[in-house]
């Protein structure tokens, strides 16, 4: 059990990744995009404490969802206790989407310092990378805000060496 800031929970969404997904919101953003529609997740001294036990408690009462969904927030400023929650996630036959203002190669990078990046990546079947340009924004895009943002496979990105590897373009 590992405690967190959290902004809320959506427990059914189909707008947030592959199939129905219980959507984390994690409190705390140090990119504070223009025209983000998170604002109320930017302060890091928001929201509530939230338990990961609970989390996924809540998250296995429903056999229909698909997997769960990290939003924000940030949730690469809180990856420890994420990791661990995805753990049980995926333990449970489930998938893990991530949504990140970071790109992936910045998220390799401070992974090299911080192994709880390395392990939440690890754990990520998807990762939608990149901050929200408002600029770039556009209602056509699957599962994105903005034309930057990037659909990635994660593990099959982990296993390329290096090669970023779509989802879909």
């Amino acid at each position: 059990m590992s405690k967190f800031r959290a902004a809320g929970v959506v427990s059914e969404s189909i707008t947030d990744g592959e199939g129905i997904r219980y959507v984390l919101f994690v409190q705390g953003c140090p990119h504070r995009c223009p025209g983000c529609h998170n604002p109320e997740t930017h302060d890091f001294s928001g929201g509530y404490d939230a338990d990961t036990d609970e989390i996924f408690k809540e998250f296995s009462k429903n056999p229909l969802l698909s997997g769960i969904t990290f939003s924000g927030g940030e949730p690469f400023c809180q990856p420890e206790p994420l990791a661990e929650l995805a753990e049980k996630v995926k333990a449970a036959g489930k998938n893990v989407t991530v949504y990140t203002g970071y790109t992936i190669e910045q998220l390799l990078n401070d992974g090299k310092k911080n192994s709880g990046i390395m392990k939440l990546l690890d754990l990520a079947d998807v990762l939608i990378d990149g901050r929200f340009i408002i600029e770039e924004k556009s209602l056509t895009l699957r599962f994105r805000g903005s034309k930057n943002q990037r659909m990635i496979d994660v593990q099959k990105t982990l296993k390329s060496g290096g090669k970023t590897i779509y989802t879909f373009e």
